[in-house]
């Protein structure tokens, strides 16, 4: 329900805040002796606060650096004024999530095999547990958030049926937040904030729809998935026995294959956070501020992420690079890709999946996913892969000799997409929904971090061009 529907007073002794609490904790699924994410959560919540506290009260005066005109007018590229726990982007070094680098995720989060499912790729529900906590969890733990979330992932039938009215000509992404917006009438946060909860215990309901929401993201995506393309199951069932990913391959109609379900894991985890300052990212945090639930929070996040210079750019890779296969065939010379290349440039057009905001090295992402296709021979074998692979080395020092390219290396998206059409799924509309999935891994826990700290509603100041005019003449 919307929060805003129900005045608060009217049901602030309808759900004891205590009450609410003990309710989340009695539903979470609990395995031997480990911890559940909560409790992990919960273990780190004092120790947060009073670090914040403290760079209020010791360095609230210090500088970052001055603010721009340059950044007002040019969409804050760069200007430090963004708290955000789950993940840093370093020019150089790429992304960290609590410190830790992709390659060295890749070696310390349990895997498919750790807790004892086919394939060999950290876990999406691993890379979750590091993200609100901190800390690498332990196979048991990884196993127990993976079944807890598996628990969750049935979808409303009322949910069902929205997505299912839907036409089919309405763009995936659009359905994919309407869903998502929809489920907001079953908010534990909306219904706790009604009641009177604690505003230090914020946290709590947010957490639990956060985790309600990730859970239910692969079945809203494989609805719309059939009802638009035709493919899948239609039935979005779940097998408990299975992790949450291999459950979405398998009600996208890919179970069989075990390649494209191991890349869905590493796919979804690389994706998940990618820093606060991107658009999806910092939608969520924007509308969270508001204290919106995390259904609409998340919404909001969608609509940015469907913008053709967000989510929308791997598909016009993978677009551009089946142009390039067919003008120069699937085993073209250096000096074919290279004149292509530079046809792209000299006509005006950018060569799409190179460069990045931030980054000023290859993206580490890219590098994770390309070493997943020389695991694979399936992958090897393919004239797209190879294509896209060759491109990584042959275009940097093209983008190098132009010379208008900060960054001449590959993103994330040179590469996420050329693997999606190897394994079938070649239907473009839908690699953002994939997107959609996996970023709430990152969007969703700092929503929590914001309510573990407190964080104020978020309104920058802004100025006309009058204005600034006459400010910059004082």
């Amino acid at each position: 329900m919307l929060s805003l529907t129900i005045p608060r007073a009217a049901l602030r002794s309808a759900v004891a805040p205590r009450q609410f609490a003990a309710a989340a904790a009695a539903s979470s699924v609990r395995y031997a002796s480990t911890k559940s994410l909560t409790e992990a959560v919960a273990e780190i919540v004092p120790a947060k606060r009073e670090q914040l506290a403290k760079l209020k009260s010791e360095h609230g005066d210090a500088s970052l650096g001055d603010s721009k005109v340059s950044h007002l007018i040019g969409g804050m590229r760069g200007l430090k004024c963004m708290l955000w726990e789950g993940s840093v982007l370093d020019a150089e070094k790429g992304i960290t999530f609590h410190g830790k680098s992709i390659p060295v995720c890749q070696k310390e989060l349990p895997t498919a095999k750790d807790i004892g499912r086919p394939g060999k790729e950290m876990l999406p529900e691993s890379m979750l547990w590091l993200l609100l906590t901190g800390k690498i969890p332990t196979a048991e733990e990884a196993k127990g958030l993976s079944q807890d979330l598996v628990s969750r992932a049935k979808l409303p039938n009322f949910v069902e049926k929205i997505i299912d009215s839907f036409p089919k000509s309405l763009h995936p992404m659009t359905q994919f937040s309407a869903a998502v917006s929809a489920l907001n009438h079953d908010s534990k946060f909306a219904a706790a904030y009604n009641a009177g909860v604690k505003k230090t215990e914020y946290w709590q309901p947010t957490l639990e729809d956060s985790l309600d929401l990730i859970a239910k993201l692969p079945a809203i995506a494989a609805r719309i998935y059939y009802n638009v393309f035709g493919k899948g199951d239609g039935k979005q069932a779940v097998d408990p026995n299975m992790d949450i990913v291999e459950n979405f391959s398998h009600m996208l109609g890919y179970g069989n294959s075990e390649g494209l379900t191991d890349y869905l894991r590493l796919y979804v985890a690389v994706h998940s956070d990618h820093e606060g300052g991107n658009v999806s990212a910092h939608t969520a945090h924007l509308v969270g501020s508001a204290l919106s639930d995390p259904y609409l929070a998340y919404a909001a996040a969608l609509n940015g992420l469907a913008g053709p210079l967000h989510g929308l750019a791997n598909q016009e890779v993978l677009n551009w690079s089946l142009e390039l296969e067919k003008a120069v065939g699937s085993k073209p010379t250096d000096q074919q890709i290279t004149d292509y290349l530079w046809d792209t440039l000299k006509s005006g057009r950018v060569v799409p999946g190179y460069g990045h905001a931030v980054l000023r090295q290859p993206d580490p992402r890219f590098t994770a996913l390309s070493q997943y296709c020389d695991t694979r021979p399936e992958l090897q074998e393919s004239s797209i892969v190879q294509l896209v692979q060759r491109l990584s080395k042959l275009a940097p020092s093209v983008l190098k000799e132009h010379g208008k390219t900060k960054n001449p290396y590959p993103n994330v998206d040179a590469g996420s997409g050329c693997v999606l059409y190897t394994y079938g799924l070649d239907e473009f509309k839908f690699y953002t929904v994939l997107f959609g999935v996996a970023r709430a891994y990152g969007a969703l826990p700092q929503l929590v971090f914001d309510r573990i700290l407190g964080l104020p509603i978020e309104r920058p100041k802004s100025l006309s061009m009058n204005a600034l005019e006459a400010l910059l003449k004082k």
